[in-house]
């Protein structure tokens, strides 16, 4: 989809970081945009910095089938049509697989995994109908490409986010369909994903774990280093405009992806090196 211009974006966890960036990117490309998050104060901000764009916002838990069924029939309704869709909201939990809650998992797979279905089950079926160009992004994270340790719960929803963007986008090609779909994998940006834990419901929330706070010291240091979100979202326009599936922001885990590869089929356990390990 190369023409961005008067046609509608939706971006999910709008309210900073890569949403954020996003948001700003698109309405300087001159779209429409809604714009949903559970934050209200980020996102009357980001409104903000959109400038003269029509721009709308939505509370949304994207968790919850039916918000998100409600931003899409206020999309639809109040817009007219969606064009972009960017699933990108999402949640950061780290700490030893086995040291994880049901209320842990319930949370995080709630937003990165649940988030990416129910987004693609609300709009998805819309935006073919359209019979438009029309493109998904799907924010996923290096994370959904290697399973490091001290990040287990994050990396089963990230791996299962990327699972399902590429099912969808082998679906719309099989089914005749004008949307595409790009699996964001972002390596350390400068966000706050790494306190997701000021939006945690509180039905969900439990004392951090001693191994949880030595891994959020690991991913303070990565992040506060990271990449501009606002660099991460001229590459998200790019990959929009060339119809490319798989967004590595940092081009050296093409190199771990290889060496994981051959890793794997040798029988062994892949390791994370150099840049992987900031995943």
């Amino acid at each position: 989809m190369r023409e961005l211009s008067g046609k509608v974006a939706v971006v999910t966890g709008a309210a900073s970081g890569i949403g954020r960036a996003l948001a700003v990117r698109f309405a300087s490309e001159g779209m429409s945009l809604m714009l949903a998050d559970v934050d209200p104060g980020g996102l009357a901000e980001t409104a903000t910095l959109a400038g003269d764009t029509k721009v709308l916002t939505q509370i949304t838990d994207v968790s919850d089938e039916a918000a998100v069924l409600h931003l899409a029939d206020r999309t639809f309704g109040e817009l007219g049509a969606v064009h972009l869709l960017c699933n990108n909201a999402g949640v950061y939990q780290g700490g030893h697989l086995w040291t994880r809650t049901r209320e842990d998992f319930t949370w995080v797979l709630g937003v990165n995994l649940w988030g990416v279905l129910h987004g693609i089950n609300a709009f998805v079926p819309r935006m073919i109908e359209q019979d438009t160009e029309g493109h998904i992004v799907n924010t996923v994270s290096v994370a959904g490409l290697f399973a490091g340790p001290h990040a287990g719960g994050y990396a089963v929803s990230k791996y299962a986010a990327f699972a399902a963007s590429q099912a969808l986008a082998h679906d719309l090609v099989a089914s005749g369909s004008r949307l595409r779909v790009t699996a964001l994998c972002p390596g350390a940006v400068r966000t706050r994903i790494n306190h997701s834990g000021r939006v945690r419901p509180f039905d969900l929330t439990v004392a951090p774990s001693p191994d949880e706070l030595e891994s959020q010291e690991r991913v303070d240091a990565g992040v506060a280093r990271g990449m501009d979100p606002a660099r991460v979202a001229d590459m998200v326009v790019d990959a929009v405009r060339e119809e490319r599936f798989l967004l590595l922001t940092h081009p050296e885990y093409g190199g771990s992806m290889r060496r994981q590869t051959e890793t794997l089929l040798s029988g062994g356990l892949p390791t994370l090196r150099g840049a992987a390990r900031e995943a």
